[in-house]
């Protein structure tokens, strides 16, 4: 799978024609949404000048496996081919290569920090994403306490379990049958068990989205099973605006920074 990786000037402190002096830099693992590569919000998102400013890397990694040429996998856009749900299937055939989740969480980082270990803090990562990438920051944030220092997501799927683009995905990636798996990978569900302490996370949702305006991103029952767990730390707005595109992420990066 391709992943995009963006160092910023502070990762190259100083260069003499014999050495280069590098310094540490916090990382933002950025997942993308539906039907998106790397490419996307890396050609369209603009992040890197605000990220130079604050001296952080971006990584924009693809949002499912390419090529496996399984049947069905190119059917639809919203499962299969670009939409891993970010999730380690376990119905047939996606099993053996849709493992987004175990390639998110530990594959990619282990391959970025072996290469690029002078310039990446690895005690310094966070993570946050988009419509579906939002998603899989959400859960993967709560899977994993202590992992990132903090989680941002924009339009969040954030009771996948509770919609059709969710259920769907479930239903094919972990077996229609598998309920108590469904919410593993399921923010609203994961939260109510946490035990991490204080969450950071901000969430920011678009009212004029047409996606939340369907049921397909329910950050309110997300934000309730955070007050019922008696959760702190997180930051839920909700925008004026439509969010389930990159317009959003254009308008309230470079105002917010990186969460």
């Amino acid at each position: 799978m391709d992943v995009n990786l963006f160092l910023p000037p502070a990762a190259l402190s100083g260069t003499t024609t014999t050495t280069t002096t590098t310094t540490k830099v916090p990382v933002l693992i950025y997942l993308s949404g539906l039907t998106c590569t790397p490419q996307n919000c890396t050609e369209k998102g603009f992040f890197q000048a605000h990220a130079a400013r604050r001296g952080i890397a971006l990584v924009w990694p693809d949002t499912s496996p390419r090529g496996a040429n399984l049947p069905g996998e190119t059917d639809s856009w919203d499962f299969g081919a670009g939409a891993g749900f970010y999730v380690d299937a376990t119905a047939e055939p996606w099993s053996k290569h849709y493992r987004m989740e175990t390639y998110i969480s530990r594959e990619l980082p282990e391959a970025l920090f072996a290469a690029f270990g002078a310039q990446l803090d690895k005690d310094r990562v966070s993570i946050t994403g988009h419509s579906m990438g939002g998603h899989g920051a959400l859960t993967l944030y709560l899977k994993n306490p202590g992992k990132y220092r903090s989680v941002s997501a924009f339009a969040p799927i954030a009771n996948p379990t509770q919609c059709p683009w969710g259920q769907k995905a479930f239903a094919g990636y972990l077996g229609e049958a598998n309920k108590e798996e469904w919410k593993k990978h399921d923010a609203t569900e994961l939260v109510k068990v946490w035990k991490g302490g204080d969450l950071k996370a901000l969430v920011d949702v678009g009212t004029g989205d047409n996606f939340y305006k369907a049921g397909q991103l329910l950050p309110e029952n997300f934000e309730k099973a955070v007050k019922e767990a008696g959760v702190k730390g997180l930051e839920l707005r909700y925008q004026p605006v439509s969010c389930c595109s990159l317009t959003c992420l254009l308008a309230y990066f470079p105002r917010e920074g990186f969460g």
